[in-house]
């Protein structure tokens, strides 16, 4: 009797590793894509808490008899770090924990004086382009006023 080895041929090898190959190459973009929708989930969270975070600090003013009405919500150093109103007077912090304004994708950063009448601008740099805030009358609103920021879909998606 004759000792027989048993081993992979280079066929079935061949057909694992293609099978691998392919099954890397469908779930590559979708955790790409997952990722992305994970970042504008959480900057749409972000932008609901400042509103909130806004309208709460409205109301504290409005109960001690302060009316002036806020203008913005952070500065160059923490984009959302202390409320400001039409004294130039500041506030609390906007959010717990403030971030840091960075010019990179997936962050949000700080434009002073660069939105309309000159007001302060809250940029998310994303793939779905610059989208542009701006505290109006008390309120973090999307700006599609300006011609460099046409992108209604990212405004869409991160106040819908």
């Amino acid at each position: 009797m004759k000792n027989k080895k048993s081993a992979f041929t280079m066929i079935e090898l061949v057909f694992v590793i293609v099978v691998i190959g392919i099954l890397a190459a469908v779930a590559i973009p979708r955790l790409a894509a997952t990722r992305d929708d994970a970042q504008v989930t959480k900057a749409k969270v972000l932008v609901s808490s400042i509103r909130n975070a806004l309208a709460m600090e409205r109301q504290k003013r409005i109960l001690r008899g302060d009316f002036k009405v806020l203008t913005a919500v952070g500065d160059s150093t923490n984009v959302f770090g202390n409320f400001y109103d039409t004294d130039g007077d500041t506030g609390v912090g906007v959010l717990e924990y403030s971030m840091k304004s960075e010019d990179e994708k997936d962050r949000w950063f700080f434009s002073e004086g660069t939105g309309k009448d000159g007001r302060d601008q809250y940029i998310f740099k994303s793939m779905l382009d610059d989208v542009k805030f701006e505290v109006v009358s008390g309120k973090f609103e999307c700006d599609t006023t300006k011609t460099n920021n046409t992108n209604t879909n990212g405004c869409t998606q991160l106040t819908n």
